[in-house]
Formats: structure tokens, sequence, C-alpha cells
């Protein structure tokens, strides 16, 4: 017996089940959530990705299951199908011990295998909002027996504008439901969901900056944009990783870095919301079996990730914000392992590196890219003048004097040429003038020879030009 956990409250049967899968103590997040979600009261949480959340509302969850009852019981509502798959597979591992089941819901799959899927005995649905209201219209969900209810990631949830969509699903549901929100940060948008829905909550606290980050080694690597990406590809070089994780932040650049990483022999693929739900789900199946090393992934895309092995997290593009930061870093050292984050900083980026400093509360340790053949950082604190990138300007400048120095030579040159033309066609006048007769075939031979004459004319200039120069 598992005696942290029962000391909880948690059965026998599923206390068992988490030894087997090396569980043993409860986390902060799960000894202060899971005795108000036994009592049945509804609670308001805000803990950070990696504390051991999920476990906190599954377990109670699980263990107010009716097997007998053929109709869905708790519902939990994820912001993206990543998330959704994951829960669903945490529950899947604890399921059987109490004879319940468990189907995700979303987006990108055949909706009528989810069809016939529903039609079955399924106790747990996880689904994202979109899809779930998908089959609320159909009609091939029905949500009047649901007793618990979980928010999952609810600021992110809000962030992607799920707000109309989540409260259209609170209200297919029973009012005498328990309703369980989870986020990572509290905005006023969540609290004023927490308000509406929620009836007299327990409010857990669970200092997640200072839970997600302890165990994490975190620097940044001063750089440029030019050599950004050659600066972490060195740094994976140095690191050697078991997973890591690449953020980018948009889909474009994403899918730029990883066709840079594969040509650089590097074991790599992407994850953003352009590939479709086969590709994304074979890309986290290969990751989390560590069959892919490095995963080039958008914030969206891997917001709750949770892959056991990850070591190193690397900003390629720096987050706008310390929430970010540390739903970022979270990937890393979960579970009280070790991990290292490395954020990489061009000169554009100071205003958003201060702001992480300051959400965080520390000031992030800063180290050159020490690439091969280039200055140590390319990079240097910022003067009255505001940040310049060493070198660069000075290199600039030299090379645009050089050419509008080499114009001006060629303009002084051009204005001699024709001057000597000029002197040359007088000598020519003169000549017809004094020769009678002769002067058309003289003019004709003249024509022949004028490229030659002024040729002449134009080395006598140029050399007049030097020694004009020259005194």
């Amino acid at each position: 017996m598992n005696d942290a956990f029962h000391a909880l409250g948690i059965r026998p049967e599923l206390t068992d089940a988490l030894r087997k899968h090396g569980v043993t103590l409860p986390t902060p997040v799960q000894a202060k959530s899971i005795p108000y979600l036994l009592s049945g009261r509804d609670v308001f949480v805000q803990s950070q990705t990696g504390t051991g959340k999920t476990a906190a509302f599954v377990l109670p969850i699980l263990q107010n299951i009716d097997a007998r009852e053929q109709a869905v019981q708790a519902l939990i509502i994820t912001p993206t199908r990543e998330l959704a798959i994951q829960i669903t597979e945490e529950i899947k591992k604890l399921a059987p011990a109490v004879g319940s089941t468990v189907l995700a819901v979303y987006g990108g799959q055949d909706v009528e295998g989810q069809i016939r899927k529903l039609k079955g005995a399924t106790h747990i649905v996880v689904a994202t909002p979109g899809r779930l209201l998908d089959h609320l219209r159909r009609d091939t969900i029905q949500l009047s027996r649901v007793a618990r209810l979980v928010i999952d990631e609810a600021d992110q949830m809000l962030d992607m504008g799920f707000l109309p969509e989540v409260e259209e699903i609170l209200r297919q549901t029973p009012a005498s439901r328990q309703t369980m929100l989870f986020s990572a940060t509290l905005p006023d948008s969540v609290r004023r969901l927490a308000k509406q829905y929620l009836g007299e909550p327990a409010d857990i606290r669970i200092q997640g900056s200072q839970i997600t980050l302890e165990g994490i080694k975190q620097f940044v690597i001063e750089t440029t944009d030019r050599a950004k990406q050659q600066a972490l590809i060195h740094r994976i070089e140095q690191d050697r990783p078991f997973l890591a994780v690449v953020f980018c932040r948009t889909k474009i650049r994403a899918k730029k870095l990883t066709e840079a990483l594969l040509a650089h022999g590097m074991n790599v693929d992407e994850l953003h919301g352009d590939l479709s739900q086969a590709k994304r789900e074979l890309v986290m199946k290969r990751f989390r079996s560590a069959d892919l090393q490095i995963l080039v992934a958008t914030d969206v895309a891997a917001r709750g990730l949770d892959v056991e092995g990850i070591t190193h997290v690397y900003n390629y593009d720096i987050p706008l914000d310390a929430e970010s930061y540390i739903h970022r870093t979270g990937r890393t050292g979960r579970a009280g392992k070790k991990g290292t984050a490395v954020t990489f900083v061009a000169p554009k980026d100071r205003s958003y590196l201060q702001r992480i400093e300051q959400g965080i509360g520390t000031a992030l340790e800063r180290r050159s890219a020490d690439l091969p053949g280039l200055a140590p950082s390319g990079w240097r604190e910022p003067d009255a003048d505001g940040p310049k990138r060493a070198g660069k300007t000075d290199v600039k400048k030299d090379g645009r004097g050089r050419r509008a120095q080499a114009r001006t030579g060629q303009r002084a040159d051009s204005r001699q040429q024709r001057k000597g033309d000029e002197r040359s066609s007088r000598r020519n006048e003169n000549s017809k003038q004094g020769r009678g007769g002769k002067n058309r075939s003289i003019t004709c031979k003249g024509n022949k020879n004028s490229g030659s004459s002024g040729r002449a004319g134009a080395r006598n200039g140029n050399l007049g030009a030097r020694g004009r120069r020259g005194r």
C-alpha cells in the first residue's frame, strides 16, 4: 500500500497502481488539492505545469467513477490536442484499477470513429472545446450525467479565444457538478471565469515559479540574429542532450529551423499547428519513445507537454514575458529532476530579457556564444546610443567609404577624358582650316582614328589629373 496517498484518502487499488508506476509521494499540489476534491468541493488551483496537477484531479475523478453506469461522468477540457492525448494516456495507466474507461475527443481525428466510440461505455471524456461542441451539436455526446468537470490550463484556454466555447459547454452540464479550474497564471479573465462558474471554491496557490525553476540550470547566450542558428547548433553539439525542446515564436520559423538542423545531420522534427493530426501524433510518439532527440515547437503546440527525460530546453526565440518563460522552462526539470534551459538573446531582445528577469525575480547568467571564427559574443552592452553589433558598423562604413572614393576617382577620370577629347577636336578643326582641298579626306581619317585621338587625349587628361593631385 502507498501510505502517503492512502493518508490523503486514495483507495488501495489506485495507490497500488501508482506504486507500480513508481509514484510513492504526492507533490504539494496533490497534497493540497486531493482532500478538497474527495470531499466534493470546487477548487481554484494556480499551479505550473510539471508540478503533478494532472494526478491531482485524475485520482479523485477515478475514485468517484461508478463503473456500472454507462454514461459520461467526468469531463476534462484542455486547450490543445497534445494535452488532451497526454492526459488521456495518464488516465489509461490508472483506469483499469477501478474498471473505468476514457476517450480523447479532439479535432483532426475521424469524427465518425469518435461517434462510434462514444456510443460505448465511456466514463471520462478528455476534449478540446471545438470538437466537443461539434459532438454536442450533432447530439452524439450527452453531458447530463457529468458530475465532475475540469478546466485545465485555463489561462491558455482563454488566451486562445475559447471563452465562448467553454461557457457554452458549461451551460450544457448540470449545475450541481463539481468544477475544478487549474491555471498556471491568474489573469483577470481567469478570475472572472472562476467567480462566475465556481461555487465557494478552495483557493489553492502553488508558487509555480519557484517549483518549476528549482533544479533547472538557466543561462543566456548573447548572440546576434545572424549568428543565432550557428550558436544553437554549437550549443546542442556541446550539450549532447538526451531529449531537447527548441522553442520558436512562429510556425514558419519552426519549420525553417527544423530544415536547417536536419541539414546539419541532427535527429529533429517539428511540432506546430500546420501539421496534420496524424503527423503530430507520430512526432509525439517518436519523441516520447526517444526515437526523436530534438523537437522544434511553437508555444501553443507544446503547451502542457509532459515528456519524461527532457534534459534541455532551448529558447531559440526569446519568450515575450515571464509567464511564457516559466511555461517553456517547465518542460525540463520535471518531478524533481535536473534540467537546463538556454535562452538566445540578440541586442533587440534586451527589453524582453529584462521583463523575464523581473518576473522570475532573478538575473540570468550571461554567456557568450563562443563560436569558432567569431568574436566571443558578437554582442556589446549598450552605450548611450543604444545596443550595437560589435564591429559591424565600422566595417560597413569602411566599405561604403571605399566605394564612394572609387566612384569619385571614376568621375574625375571621366571629366579629364572629356576635356582631352575637346582639345583633340579643336586641333582637328585647326588642321582642316589650314590644308584646303585635303580637308575632307583628312577629316575622314580623323573620324576613323577618333577613338585613338580620344584615347590619347584621355591619357593626357588623366596624366594631367594625376599631376595636379600630386601637386
